[in-house]
């Protein structure tokens, strides 16, 4: 009597493979971008609110201390007792690695960032 075995070979296909890799790649294709466009949002939207507070900071500043247009402003060290400060103790730093700097009292805006216009979207308030 002969015995037949069912030998099945267990495992993907090499075209089950590259469709599956197909696939993968075309939703990386289409969410990365999404993902860098929402990243620059945020820290526009994070520098915008930071812009904010310094602007804020500012005029509380030049009203307390009698300062009058033209004034400078030591940055940071005047403005540090009026931000909430960042857990390492300083005022809260341009998420996209910008710097801050404060123009002269009764400038618009009271706070600038060197990124400005520079990136998409803008950290200009």
């Amino acid at each position: 009597m002969k015995q037949t075995k069912n030998i099945r070979k267990a495992g993907f296909t090499l075209v089950e493979i590259m469709i599956v890799v197909a696939i993968i790649g075309l939703l990386a294709a289409v969410a990365i971008p999404n993902f860098v466009k929402a990243r620059a949002t945020s820290q526009s939207n994070a520098c915008i609110n930071n812009l904010r507070q310094l602007d804020t900071a500012v005029q509380q500043f030049a009203f307390e201390r009698n300062k009058h247009v033209g004034d400078t402003v030591n940055y940071p060290d005047d403005l540090t007792p009026y931000i909430k400060l960042n857990s390492a103790g300083s005022i809260p730093p341009c998420p996209a690695s910008g710097t801050y700097s404060i123009p002269p009292v009764g400038n618009n805006p009271s706070a600038v960032c060197s990124l400005g216009t520079t990136v998409t979207p803008a950290h200009i308030q």
